[in-house]
């Protein structure tokens, strides 16, 4: 028997809320041949106009539901079912005053606590969230969930959750965001395809608004590619959008290019209010890449974008056209979001420098950051920490740049701090062990050992349990309380008379240093361009050195090295040295100045010095002298590193008693025990460093990859860590004064000291230098003296370095 035609057209409604348009296209067409009944014929136009704006014909769609909605003689529920889809069409073409009163208009007539009341719910929260009305969206969106949750409906009350996490996002609750997205994620990919991509497409939002724009502009590509497979234009640009929205801090001529195309899309669909949005877009990355700009065409854009609601994007964009010094800066409302307020500090911080009023730049910025500061204080984790430091990148920079114009030491290393601390005035709190997340991490080990030789990264399993791990960890560290920043005068006043600090600072186009000890402090100008010029090709010359031993070539390659060398130590190092003497040196450096091997810098042969996380974080973590008179010294060899074994016996011979793991023996939860158990931990292993997201840097192991976040789960790290493994020293720069890396992770951890290496090092270098070290801490030398009097007592020259309190 042939379905009726209220079967056909429920089973169409089926299909289109599953995304699977082609079979509700071909249900509702089916459907409306087989009835004569005008209300029921209205529906279903109401249906195929959702189909049609879902499929790119979002104007064939308005006409279609408007049409629907003007025939005579339609039941008041019909009335107002169709008013709910022309609303939610109002609201895909961006016109959100007209769609909020569709949609308020069918929620006043559709049955209360009904699935369609739900829907409509839904899509209101939706036209609320865009006009950034957080209150009223969260309120629809609880509401809807809990009549799904009533009625047992799963994918809907999946859909609800997530979009509650959108509305996380937009209050800035980063860690909410992630963990409701992260849940609702299975029950979305189990409807369709779609349905996670449109899903994915807003966790990319959250990724890049973390700061993780490698991985969110992966996923806004991938999910890009799947719509335009369906031909979901309409979604396709508005991925585009956002791609080009997280292109804008780190390569805006890309935004730019992004940002037109999406702007073509729209227009093209007649999606007049998204291709204003993306206008905006554009505007913003052409002024940032240097580019022509017409006043008025800022004027108008931020016009039209007041005008169909998004008043938000339309400040936003009124502000971005005031960084020139033209005009009246706009109001913010009292509920505007952190980062348009931070926006809105570093406009009046380039204004104010561009006049020449330095002191007004510095309050501007400052207030700008301490508004990061506290968005800040709600993130314990170490990643989100620095990742989100991409919003005050702009401030920090234009505060830095004032203070350096100053020319007063006190304000620029008051500027150098803030820059060196962002990432570190929160303590966590250290999660409780989690046995899912341990679970999750062996089930990565399995696959990276499945996946060796390929991008293993690019795996669908990997990157849910990668998904899942960085939630999980997100949202089970916790904040301990906030670590305080010291001025100059109180650092000048608790270090030692034969110890000099050196502050780094790079302004964006001046590198300078503050040099400081305990009765001077004063501004050393560098030499930039010489600095960038040595640093291009250091790395590969770092690497085929300690590739390269012996023959014509070691020679070669040692010579050009040298020079590279000799010139960073001219530039770097032989102007502070003639200014300041000291005996030790504590550094701390920005992200640019991150892959320098300063062990191996002429001017550091055979001197104590410790690569500070920040002066503030040194002075306050450094160890008291009642320090434990008998540390315990743990070893670990990692599998197919041929003289692991040999390294960490030769090492241990330092110390009275030690407990060794041999390559057979170290795995993950047996290394992790003994870091548990000791006070100086050893490993010898093959490290690799993950550049997309650090936190899955590693070192290899007997059972695969011990990671970042498995040093997280660890309860007491030991004070100092040695690590003996190719690129584990390395830091990932983040938005130019950020750094993370396997050291900052056992920093982060609690470790006081951790000696690495940012490149290569040959085994019997290694094998030799450290077992030299740990002569030197067994007898109760700092790590930094250890060091220094090892590469003295060997002739070696590496590129291990202390990080954190070195002395």
């Amino acid at each position: 028997m042939p379905l009726s035609a209220t079967e056909l057209h429920q089973r169409g409604v089926a299909a289109a809320n599953a995304r699977r348009f082609g079979q509700a296209r071909r249900a509702l067409t089916a459907a409306s041949a087989r009835t004569d009944d005008e209300d029921l014929r209205a529906r279903i136009d109401g249906t195929v106009a959702y189909v049609l704006a879902q499929t790119g014909r979002p104007a064939d769609a308005e006409r279609l539901s408007t049409a629907a909605l003007a025939r005579p003689g339609l039941s008041e529920e019909t009335v107002a079912v169709l008013s709910g889809q022309l609303g939610t069409l109002l609201l895909y073409s961006g016109r959100l005053d007209e769609a909020e009163a569709m949609l308020t208009r069918a929620i006043r007539v559709v049955a209360a606590e009904s699935a369609e009341h739900a829907n409509l719910l839904m899509n209101r929260a939706v036209v609320r969230m865009q006009r950034h009305e957080l209150a009223p969206c969260i309120a629809d969106l609880e509401h809807a969930a809990a009549i799904f949750e009533a009625a047992g409906e799963e994918e809907p009350l999946a859909e609800a959750r997530h979009n509650l996490g959108y509305a996380a996002l937009l209050g800035g609750d980063l860690v909410a965001a992630l963990a409701l997205m992260t849940r609702s994620r299975p029950a979305l990919a189990a409807t369709s395809d779609l349905a996670a991509a449109i899903g994915d497409l807003d966790r990319a939002e959250v990724l890049r608004d973390a700061g993780l724009t490698t991985e969110a502009e992966a996923l806004l590509a991938e999910v890009a590619v799947q719509f335009g497979a369906q031909r979901m234009r309409q979604a396709r640009g508005e991925a585009e959008f956002h791609l080009a929205r997280s292109q804008l801090r780190h390569d805006p001529r890309a935004a730019e290019r992004t940002a037109r195309t999406a702007v073509r899309r729209f227009t093209a669909l007649g999606s007049d209010g998204w291709a204003t949005r993306a206008e905006a877009v554009r505007l913003d990355a052409r002024l940032r890449a240097g580019g022509r700009t017409d006043p008025a065409d800022f004027a108008r854009t931020a016009s039209a974008l007041r005008r169909r609601g998004f008043r938000t994007e339309a400040t936003g964009l009124a502000l971005t056209a005031r960084l020139g010094g033209r005009g009246r800066m706009p109001r913010l409302p009292p509920d505007a979001p952190t980062p348009l307020r931070m926006h809105a500090q570093e406009v009046r911080a380039v204004r104010a420098s561009a006049a020449g009023r330095d002191r007004e730049a510095l309050r501007a910025a400052s207030d700008g950051l301490e508004l990061l500061t506290t968005w800040q204080q709600s993130f314990g984790a170490l990643d989100l920490q620095a990742s989100v430091a991409m919003h005050g990148a702009d401030l920090m920079f234009a505060g830095l740049a004032a203070a350096a114009r100053t020319g007063d030491p006190a304000v620029l290393f008051e500027w150098s701090e803030r820059a060196r601390h962002l990432s570190q005035q929160v303590a966590p709190v250290r999660p409780p062990h989690d046995p899912e997340l341990a679970g999750d991490l062996a089930e990565l080990r399995m696959l990276r050992a499945d996946l060796a030789g390929t991008d293993w990264s690019g795996d669908a399993r990997v990157r849910a349990l990668r998904a899942r791990v960085r939630e999980r960890q997100w949202s089970t560290t916790g904040v301990g309380g906030t670590r305080t920043r010291i001025e100059l005068a109180e650092a000048q006043g608790r270090i030692a008379d034969d110890t000099a600090i050196l502050a780094y600072v790079f302004t964006g186009a001046e590198l300078q240093c503050v040099v400081v000890t305990a009765s001077d402090a004063r501004i050393v100008p560098l030499d930039w361009p010489g600095v960038r010029g040595a640093l291009d090709g250091l790395r590969a010359d770092l690497d085929v050195a300690a590739l390269t031993r012996g023959g014509p070539m070691a020679a070669l390659v040692e010579r050009s090295l040298d020079e590279r060398l000799r010139v960073l130590d001219d530039a770097l190092l032989a102007p502070v040295r003639a200014a300041v003497q000291a005996r030790r040196f504590a550094l701390t450096i920005p992200g640019i100045l991150a892959g320098i091997p300063w062990a191996m810098l002429p001017g550091l042969s055979g001197v104590p010095f410790t690569l500070a996380t920040s002066v503030s974080r040194w002075l306050a973590d450094r160890p008291t002298e009642d320090r434990m008179r008998a540390p315990r010294a743990g070893f670990a060899a990692g599998p197919r590193v041929p003289r692991a074994e040999e390294e960490i016996r030769r090492a241990a011979a330092a110390w009275p008693s030690a407990t060794l793991l041999t390559a057979d023996d170290s795995r993950v939860t047996s290394v992790t025990d003994l870091a548990g158990e000791s006070d100086v931990l050893h490993i010898a292993a093959h490290g690799r460093h993950a550049t997309g997201n650090p936190m899955f840097s590693g070192l290899e192991l007997a059972d695969g990859t011990l990671f970042g976040y498995d040093v997280d789960l660890i309860p007491h790290v030991p004070a100092t860590v040695l690590l003996s493994a190719c690129e584990l020293g390395r830091s990932s720069v983040r938005w130019g004064e950020e750094a993370l890396g396997m050291t900052r992770v056992w920093l982060h951890a609690g470790t006081g000291c951790v000696i690495a290496a940012p490149v290569m090092v040959a085994d019997a270098v290694a094998g030799e230098l450290l077992s030299a070290v740990h002569e030197g801490l067994a007898s109760g030398a700092d790590a930094a003296d250890a060091l220094a009097a090892a590469s003295l007592s060997t002739g070696l020259r590496a590129p291990f370095q202390c990080h954190g309190n070195g002395f």
